[in-house]
């Protein structure tokens, strides 16, 4: 449990904070001013002399000369006095000012109003799935939940799937508030992330706004907690020490006796399964806020379009006329890169990644190739390695090569290309962020990033570049993912007084995940999928545990993975345990990454007590197993993403 604590306590850090720096003039300065010694030190008199009429404690003044006050202090006219810290609670530091800056506090509609009422009244520990369609101002319901927690001196904890939406967050709930609040992310470095944990716990701030390892600070009164896009797979820790911080949330909640809202427009199975259980209640928004018209929706067939870049024609015709009437259009495109594969055109040699087995990505501003697996990257090769042509050229799309064909085709307008390479450094996403805001940008390129809980009211039209991709995937979670990625795609479309159209393009518009979207909404594909998960005995009607051997030698990291299974099969049949499923040994879908191999084993049970049972059998007896020290091997409970 070492591992939920900020870094520095982990290093021995102390967690006693001291006040700011505090000095005192001493008996020999008091002395020296009485005496006159400093008159030919003038600068020094006239500071001496100043501090003297202060109070008996005082704080470096930010005005006086540097070598005036280094003088006193060398001297000994002035000390410094160590001061125990006194922390001040959010209320103390709140004193008489209002709590809310009720200018902000927005006018509810009908919906919010009754999701409000029904928040407000405590019941102790309670699961809220608000479920509200894009735009239906589950932002303003999370703020009213807030107001009324702080009005009973608690403390609230906002869990945000993304770095990027933090900025924006805090942005409005300083404007609503006038309380002491914290955000903690994994951008921030140590000595930030423990002076913020250690706030909350001495009941300093009263919100805590973070990602998923924020769920992990220490509250002295905490009173609710918040997860905003509660679906969002960033939730799930992948490496390490992984954990599910939704789930975690929930058990926080309970054992603390608290309410927890879980937020989406496009809520996870599971959650929707827990609603039909009746563990979670739901609250449902299904009316846009304000004056908010419901997007045009339009599927594009591919197949009898001239494509430019990816780009039918209908789809530059739309642009134009959106682009013309001052508006904004945004584009998703998930991947990055100017094109992903660079290929031979004489004998189709394709460069990649020895240590992956990977195509590079060939990024254009920076001429080069890079591993998006491992990272490694190379110069770009001068001729084809196999047969030794000069006639090299790049296939695919992505983001860069979107944003040089649109700077051709629409070179009266700027375009904003939003990705984890354009952001890579700090305080660059927010500043792309603002530039769209203010208008500065009228074509924006994104990936996933740009489809999470960012607000352009000037955005009226989105076109969703490549699904088909997702509708054939071996992933059983790929079909949720598009839908709720289409839904919260489509939402960036039209949130103001203007109506918002969104476009997909797609090879195959007669796709019944895409129909069932398009013309019935989410909530109609979630109970299909629910349906199919349940006929297939698939999570969340079962419980997985996945296996992951990573070694040089490929034969030694299948073969010990092979007696895993054969461990458990045992174990399950000294149990009479029945409806244990075990998946041979497979290998992963990124099967070698950095000169490593990656082999997977899958293990399934409709209980997930029978399941821990097992588990617990292999925690006791695994010492006595031999793992090769070749090998590394993980286990992921609830894997969310089988790579």
């Amino acid at each position: 449990m070492t591992s939920a604590l900020p870094v520095k306590l982990r290093q021995g850090d102390s967690t006693e904070r001291t006040q700011p720096d505090y000095f005192i003039v001493s008996e020999l300065g008091y002395s020296a001013l009485e005496l006159g010694e400093l008159k030919r030190a003038k600068k020094q008199q006239d500071l001496l002399n100043e501090l003297a009429q202060l109070a008996n404690l005082f704080e470096k003044p930010t005005a006086c000369s540097p070598s005036a006050w280094k003088g006193l202090i060398e001297k000994g006219f002035i000390e410094k006095v160590d001061m125990p810290f006194i922390p001040q609670s959010w209320q103390e530091k709140l004193g008489n000012r209002p709590l809310v800056n009720s200018p902000n506090r927005l006018v509810l509609n009908k919906q919010q109003t009754l999701v409000v009422s029904r928040l407000s009244i405590r019941n102790g520990f309670e699961t809220f799935l608000l479920n509200g369609v894009t735009g239906s101002g589950k932002t303003e319901v999370y703020l009213q939940a807030i107001e009324s927690a702080l009005n009973r001196g608690e403390q609230v904890l906002v869990l945000v799937p993304e770095i990027g939406l933090t900025p924006q967050t805090i942005q409005r709930f300083k404007a609503r508030f006038n309380v002491e609040m914290d955000v903690l992310h994994s951008n921030m470095n140590e000595t930030e992330r423990l002076n913020a944990w250690l706030r909350a716990r001495n009941g300093e701030s009263a919100i805590v706004i973070g990602t998923r390892s924020a769920l992990f600070t220490q509250f002295q009164n905490l009173g609710l907690i918040i997860i905003d896009e509660e679906h969002d797979s960033s939730f799930k820790q992948q490496e390490g020490w992984r954990y599910h911080a939704r789930d975690l949330a929930v058990i926080r909640a309970k054992n603390l006796a608290i309410p927890i809202i879980l937020g989406s427009a496009t809520p996870s199975l599971e959650s929707v399964q827990n609603v039909q259980k009746g563990k979670f209640t739901e609250l449902t928004l299904t009316t846009r806020a304000g004056n908010a018209e419901p997007v045009k929706q339009q599927i594009i067939d591919l197949k009898t379009q001239r494509v430019t870049a990816g780009l039918s024609e209908q789809l530059f015709a739309k642009m134009k006329s959106h682009l013309d009437k001052g508006n904004q259009v945004m584009l998703f495109l998930n991947r990055r890169g100017f094109a992903p594969v660079l290929l031979c055109h004489e004998c189709g040699w394709i460069c990649q990644c020895e240590a992956c087995d990977k195509p590079y990505t060939y990024h254009q501003k920076q001429r080069v190739l890079r591993c998006h697996h491992c990272s490694s990257q190379r110069v770009i090769p001068r001729q084809c390695e196999h047969c030794g042509s000069t006639n090299l050229i790049t296939t695919g799309l992505g983001t860069e090569q979107l944003e040089q064909v649109l700077g051709e085709q629409f070179s009266d307008y700027k375009i904003s290309r939003i990705d984890r390479d354009s952001t890579a450094r700090r305080g660059s996403l927010e500043a792309h962020l603002n530039e769209i805001r203010e208008g500065k940008s009228q074509i924006l390129i994104g990936t996933q990033m740009l489809a999470k809980g960012h607000h352009f009211p000037n955005v009226t039209l989105v076109a969703i570049i490549n699904v088909d991709s997702a509708l054939f995937s071996t992933d059983f979670r790929a079909e949720e993912r598009l839908a709720q990625l289409y839904l919260q795609v489509s939402g960036r479309a039209g949130r103001a007084e203007k109506q918002g159209e969104v476009v997909l393009q797609t090879h195959y518009p007669d796709h019944p995940l895409l129909k069932s979207l398009v013309e019935k909404g989410y909530e109609a594909f979630a109970g299909e999928a629910l349906k199919m998960r349940q006929l297939m005995m698939l999570p969340p009607f079962s419980s997985q545990v996945l296996f992951k051997a990573t070694s040089k030698n490929s034969e030694q990291a299948v073969q010990f993975l092979q007696e895993l299974a054969n461990f458990f099969a045992q174990k399950a049949n000294d149990l009479a345990l029945q409806g244990l499923q075990i998946r041979l040994p497979f290998s992963a879908p990124l099967a070698k990454k950095a000169g490593y191999y990656r082999w997977l084993l899958l293990i399934q049970h409709p209980s997930r007590m029978a399941l821990q049972k097992l588990l617990n059998m292999f925690d006791a007896e695994k010492e006595q197993m031999t793992v090769p020290s070749s090998i590394k091997l993980t286990m992921d409970i609830d894997p969310q993403d089988i790579s």
